[in-house]
């Protein structure tokens, strides 16, 4: 049996195509939209840009891709010389980029204010799963009790070691990794916004696996961004309209590795367990970074918790969905 792997995050877009034929009712008869589309760390992305100098918009989104691929040589844990696999391989990284540094004090913040609801350390549980459901010979049941006990072993935000003057990250314990694919999207997305904006642009909607939307579109609209459905995410189950907001959503249907859907790839630290499936959470934020990571952590906290979680965290709203439609909004 294979892992189902598709994009982590679930929302559609909707304002591209309406954002052209608007243009010629605007003032700015000359703006246009350009539109890139590549990938960030495994997920499909796209800039939308509103510009009247073609040239100095594509000579932006050339920085921006430039960008893009500095920070993916940090963060991705796709690549055997990048700063993360180089500290998950020898469990200490000297000389550790700036914002490697900043992303990973980011991540044990949201740790402390969730009590462990979101650990950064999951990853030694995630790669139990991953190799469960790829191995030749699959138990449906998922990994026994013994192995993830012994995976959860290695799981502690708190023995992640920042020193930040040295620049130096390391772990405490021999066979803890980190993944930071819960708040590196979000972070790369802030930082291609920068870029963009640093060379005049700012109307525009830059998704590196989360939407973050700067300005209006030329006709003073919001960006309109549809939350997918959790069982069909080619449909939107409900949409927001945002300006100078990012807005990011997370489900366990966004990797499944079995194909009954019962295992996800949303672990919770405490238990090893796996969120469900058919559920998705969407954070409104003011950036993308702050966004992104809440939107995982929201999908596994008690209910009791969401409000002092999204307080705390920096964001303004958290919307629960399931294929039955909205559950539950929760807006501080």
């Amino acid at each position: 049996m294979t892992v189902r792997i598709t994009r982590r995050r679930a929302i559609t877009v909707l304002a591209a195509a309406a954002g052209l034929s608007l243009l010629a009712k605007t003032n700015q008869a000359n703006a246009r939209l350009l539109r890139w589309e590549g990938t960030t760390l495994g997920a499909p992305s796209t800039i939308q840009l509103y510009h009247t100098d073609e040239a100095k918009a594509r000579a932006a989104i050339d920085a921006a891709q430039g960008e893009l691929a500095r920070l993916e040589a940090i963060f991705s844990i796709y690549r055997a010389d990048s700063a993360i696999s180089a500290l998950n391989r020898d469990g200490v990284l000297e000389n550790a980029p700036a914002e490697f540094v900043e992303l990973v004090a980011h991540a044990k913040d949201l740790a402390s204010i969730s009590d462990g609801v979101f650990d950064p350390t999951i990853q030694p549980v995630w790669q139990l799963y991953l190799s469960h459901f790829t191995a030749a010979t699959v138990d449906p049941a998922g990994p026994s009790r013994k192995d993830l006990d012994a995976a959860l072993a290695l799981v502690n935000w708190r023995d992640i070691q920042i020193d930040a003057a040295a620049r130096r990250v390391s772990f405490a314990r021999p066979g803890m990794a980190l993944t930071l694919n819960a708040r590196a999207q979000g972070f790369i997305t802030d930082k291609v916004a920068t870029v963009l904006r640093s060379h005049g642009f700012t109307q525009m909607l830059v998704d590196m696996g989360e939407p973050r939307a700067l300005s209006t579109k030329p006709d003073g609209s919001a960006w309109h961004i549809g939350i997918a459905n959790p069982a069909d995410q080619s449909k939107a189950i409900t949409s927001v309209d945002v300006v100078d907001k990012c807005v990011s959503t997370s489900g366990g249907y966004g990797t499944l590795f079995d194909e009954a859907g019962k295992f996800t790839h949303i672990i919770d630290p405490r238990t090893g367990l796996t969120a469900p499936a058919m559920l998705g959470v969407t954070v409104i934020a003011d950036t993308a970074t702050i966004a992104d990571g809440l939107a995982t952590t929201l999908i596994l906290a008690p209910e009791d918790k969401r409000l002092h979680i999204l307080r705390a965290g920096g964001a303004l709203q958290a919307i629960f969905v399931t294929p039955d439609g909205v559950t539950a909004t929760v807006t501080v």
